[in-house]
């Protein structure tokens, strides 16, 4: 007899931890940290989200050295300092039941900004910003983007170091599960993308040649990472730019993307994280309900590679559809969670499995929503 296919509420192991469900939250910055550190702001936002019934819970990008940061308020995982705050939050993420997880990240081009909520400028290093931003070329993002540096070799090293110490760090701190960020224009995309990726040495021209510098950063995170515990990567399966008189390719492709995740799955990722976009603002979005799901599911059907689906996903039917017909293994929730803290727990009721208000909340919720025992602890054998 065959077995009833996984559901949004089905646990997945992944290497010696088991994830208690299939909703993770997405990494979100906050911009909300001082020279790097994690605050009460970290553990209520990440906390409250490991209560509301999150399997795993993911940092916002987390800047492996000073110059990795977005902007100046960017989480970081850049020194020891970092670590006493980071480790108070992991321990509540695992006291309520879910995986702490952390992206780790560099910024590359789109380094040294202001936060979203202010006009796009770069910052001066009179207000906090720095001048040694890098990129694989020297191309701004943007004209209001700083003018980055052609990374050399030297500086190559030192961010492969970087993602090395980070990620001991990350271990240090008590993190279950770490994500190299090569998604959203950020560093390791603009090396993966021909739209921001014009060198003439070994890193650059074709495909394998632009993916060298990724792989180098993924092999050092899954090297220095616990072995026992699974390390994720984060891709744009497209940039979105259609071939045109001014851009003569369409840059990053669907189908760069699948000889990618061929490459990373090599290394011992155990899952690519599948997004989109965010490096070249030429790009064209076609927005919608589960619009990069089919990115998710392709790799997966074609590669054999976990994946985690993100986009747009906000009912509860939705998501659990894409886990029960095999679209992907998980799913990444942002601005839904943050609309609603307590969107899995809902989503059971909705669904019909037993859903899990924290005792303290049970009196208020049981009218609508019935109690049962709590998530188990994520295991780490």
């Amino acid at each position: 007899m065959s077995s009833a296919p996984d559901n949004l509420f089905s646990p997945l192991q992944q290497r010696s931890i088991t994830l208690p469900n299939r909703i993770v939250v997405s990494p979100m910055c906050q911009y909300s940290s001082v020279d790097g550190h994690a605050s009460d702001w970290h553990l209520v936002h990440l906390g409250s989200r490991a209560i509301g019934g999150a399997g795993t819970v993911m940092t916002e990008a987390a800047a492996v050295s000073p110059e990795a940061r977005i902007t100046p308020g960017d989480l970081g995982i850049y020194s020891d300092d970092h670590l006493p705050m980071l480790a108070r939050i992991t321990a509540f993420l695992k006291e309520h039941g879910s995986v702490p997880a952390i992206q780790l990240a560099h910024a590359g081009r789109k380094a040294s900004m202001v936060p979203p909520w202010e006009k796009s400028h770069t910052v001066p290093p009179s207000e906090g910003g720095w001048t040694n931003v890098v990129a694989p070329s020297p191309l701004r993002f943007h004209d209001e983007y700083p003018q980055p540096h052609a990374l050399d070799r030297a500086g190559m090293d030192k961010i492969v170091a970087d993602f090395t110490a980070a990620a001991h760090r990350a271990a240090h701190a008590g993190f279950l599960l770490a994500e190299v960020h090569a998604a959203h224009g950020y560093l390791a995309h603009e090396f993966l993308s021909p739209l921001s990726n014009h060198r003439t040495d070994e890193y650059g021209g074709s495909l394998t040649n632009r993916a060298r510098f990724p792989l180098e950063i993924i092999r050092a995170v899954r090297a220095a990472f616990p072995q026992h515990l699974p390390v994720w990567v984060r891709i744009s399966a497209t940039d979105w730019v259609s071939p045109s008189q001014t851009t003569p390719d369409s840059g990053w492709s669907i189908d760069d993307t699948v000889a990618f995740a061929r490459l990373v799955k090599a290394e011992g990722i155990d899952l690519l994280d599948v997004s989109s976009g965010g490096n070249d603002p030429r790009q064209q979005i076609p927005l919608g309900p589960g619009y990069q799901v089919a990115f998710a599911d392709r790799i997966r059907r074609e590669t054999g590679l976990s994946t985690g689906a993100v986009g747009m996903i906000t009912d509860p039917a939705q998501a659990d559809q894409i886990i029960r017909t095999g679209q992907a293994d998980v799913v990444l929730l942002a601005r839904e969670l943050l609309r609603e803290p307590y969107w899995p727990i809902r989503a059971a009721d909705a669904l019909h499995h037993p859903a899990s208000w924290p005792v303290q909340y049970e009196r208020a919720a049981r009218g609508k929503v019935a109690r049962r025992q709590p998530l188990p602890q994520p295991t780490n054998n």
